[in-house]
């Protein structure tokens, strides 16, 4: 596969994408957004492979060209949601101030849920059906992950910046709290009448999820 040309540039290698590797990547995000969409609605045994390539305005064969198989589409549209849902829990870093650190972890998260919504619920349901095929990932990089940030969390605790919590407890409650906003999104849009893509609804629960978790968590 053609991924681009490569150049010097200085002392430094620069790959600059041609036409063709922009097209492929191009048709790549196409595939997986319309897989992504399927998937989230009707799972991955309700979703077929033709519904998704006339989602993304491929033939099957092309679509099978970058994905040999259902199951391996579904674990690429997997991977994608993980990485982006672990993006703001890779920022956590130990010389941060501990409470404005969660506070922006908050936010990011939600954000997450704000814009990811789909993402979320299939990620959910692949937790509900107990991870099949995305346990081995969960438990070697997610796991080394939480690991890391457990620990730079345990280090703000022994320094006195945090009351005395288990990480690991801290980090799911966080996971839980936020991603109930896009995970049960049509029950809060039932009992409030807004969801977060109104942005004074977002702006208020960001708001009293930070002031909730920093004074369950601060010092005093």
């Amino acid at each position: 596969m053609d991924h681009g040309v490569t150049v010097n540039s200085s002392d430094k290698i620069v790959k600059i994408p041609t036409r063709r590797s922009r097209a492929v990547a191009a048709k790549r995000v196409a595939i997986l957004t319309a897989a992504l969409e399927l998937f989230s609605l009707y799972g991955v045994h309700g979703t077929s492979l033709d519904k998704v390539a006339e989602g993304a305005d491929v033939s099957k064969t092309n679509l099978l060209y970058y994905f040999p198989s259902k199951e391996a589409l579904y674990i690429a549209v997997l991977k994608d949601i993980l990485e982006v849902w672990l993006t703001p829990l890779r920022a956590l870093r130990e010389d941060q101030h501990p409470l404005e650190a969660i506070r922006d972890y908050i936010r990011l998260k939600l954000e997450v849920s704000r814009d990811h919504p789909q993402a979320s619920r299939l990620f959910c349901m692949e937790m509900l059906q107990g991870a099949p095929l995305l346990k081995r990932e969960l438990e070697g990089d997610l796991r080394a992950l939480v690991d890391e940030k457990s620990a730079v969390i345990a280090g703000w605790i022994r320094d006195g910046k945090l009351v005395a919590v288990e990480p690991h407890h801290l980090i799911f409650m966080l996971w839980a709290t936020t991603q109930h906003y896009a995970d049960f999104a049509s029950q809060i849009e039932a009992v409030t009448g807004q969801t977060l893509s109104d942005e004074s609804f977002f702006n208020q629960t960001v708001e009293n999820v930070q002031r909730i978790v920093i004074e369950g968590i601060r010092v005093r």
